[in-house]
């Protein structure tokens, strides 16, 4: 070998260990036919050839849409299954070669131009060369018979909710509303049949209250400023006996005058009974003898009232109270009237 030839075969050996540097990506594709019966699957293959080492992939394959399972193209007339399959290939000198075996699918027929699929590694990429796809229709004439539907695939990830039958899902709302009401009736029967009533009872007012209310309606209503004191000192005594029967157990409406204070006396109110005797004796003497009383005589008959009301309503019950002792006066009457009997 002279001089000349080994100076060749040096730069020869050096061009040969830089090319792979400077080698490209490139991309072929092919589909196994390219006639295809329209609901049926073919195969399409991309072989990309680039660098070992560095990362690469055809963008149309990225960001998918979960659980969609395919990419379309033409129009969303072609689909390509996201469910392929990649080879690698070792070529030597640092290259490899990525085999894509995708699944096609088409559901129209027609002639389809398959777009050019890119592919990127790193800063450098490369186009596939364009494939034409012949979709061949289904022929159906209306004597062929129809397929029945598929049978519903089970998840397969079964959780509890997949056994929930598709009507409770749906209507769950007007189930709870029905359960709500059932249990709203259960207990407004129950309430009814240990009460008597649904809604609470009001409580009914004290005969303190109703005394207090009535004798300020009385004074509210001037009558014995208007010349009225039969009318006054009527409606004042019938305060008083409706107290005195509620409060006491007196059954003050059907009796006279004497026979109340002959009650009270056997109270233990009898300390009371001063109020009591001043209002019906001027009450008798205005409604029998039609006399007509001094303004100071109706303004102490009212205040007498109002201080008999205060100071024989019973005492607040306090927790470690009996309720039957916050009123010994009611009681101790309604004993005497029985033992009188």
């Amino acid at each position: 070998m002279n001089f000349k030839n080994y100076i060749l075969s040096t730069m020869l050996l050096l061009l040969l260990s830089v090319f792979p540097a400077f080698a490209k990506v490139s991309v072929t594709a092919r589909l196994d036919s390219t006639n295809l019966l329209m609901g049926n699957l073919t195969m399409l293959h991309l072989e990309a050839v680039q660098d070992k080492g560095k990362p690469g992939g055809f963008p149309i394959f990225r960001n998918l849409v979960p659980g969609q399972g395919y990419v379309g193209v033409c129009g969303d007339s072609i689909e390509l299954r996201t469910s392929f399959k990649v080879d690698t290939v070792e070529l030597g000198s640092g290259r490899i070669q990525l085999n894509y075996s995708v699944p096609v699918q088409a559901f129209d027929s027609g002639l389809f131009r398959l777009p050019e699929f890119v592919y990127v590694s790193e800063s450098d990429s490369a186009r596939s060369n364009a494939l034409t796809l012949n979709v061949i229709p289904v022929k159906v004439t209306a004597d062929d018979p129809i397929a029945g539907f598929a049978r519903v695939a089970e998840p397969e990830n079964p959780s509890v909710f997949d056994k929930v039958p598709d009507w409770l899902a749906d209507f769950w709302w007007v189930i709870l509303i029905v359960i709500l009401l059932a249990a709203a009736g259960f207990w407004a029967y129950r309430r009814y049949k240990k009460e008597g009533t649904v809604l609470r009872k009001k409580p009914e007012p004290t005969p303190y209250e109703t005394a207090i209310r009535k004798l300020k309606e009385l004074k509210a209503k001037n009558l014995w400023e208007q010349g009225r004191e039969k009318e006054y000192f009527t409606d004042l005594t019938d305060i008083l006996r409706v107290y005195l029967d509620r409060r006491f157990g007196i059954n003050a409406m059907e009796m006279t005058s004497r026979e109340i204070m002959d009650h009270l006396y056997n109270s233990d109110v009898k300390d009371k009974r001063d109020y009591i005797r001043q209002i019906l004796s001027v009450a008798d003497f205005v409604k029998f003898a039609k006399v007509r009383p001094l303004p100071a005589d109706n303004i102490e008959a009212f205040e007498n009232a109002v201080k008999f009301v205060e100071e024989t309503k019973p005492e607040p019950v306090s927790q470690d109270q009996n309720p039957e002792e916050a009123a010994p006066s009611a009681k101790s009457v309604k004993k005497r009237k029985g033992g009188e009997k």
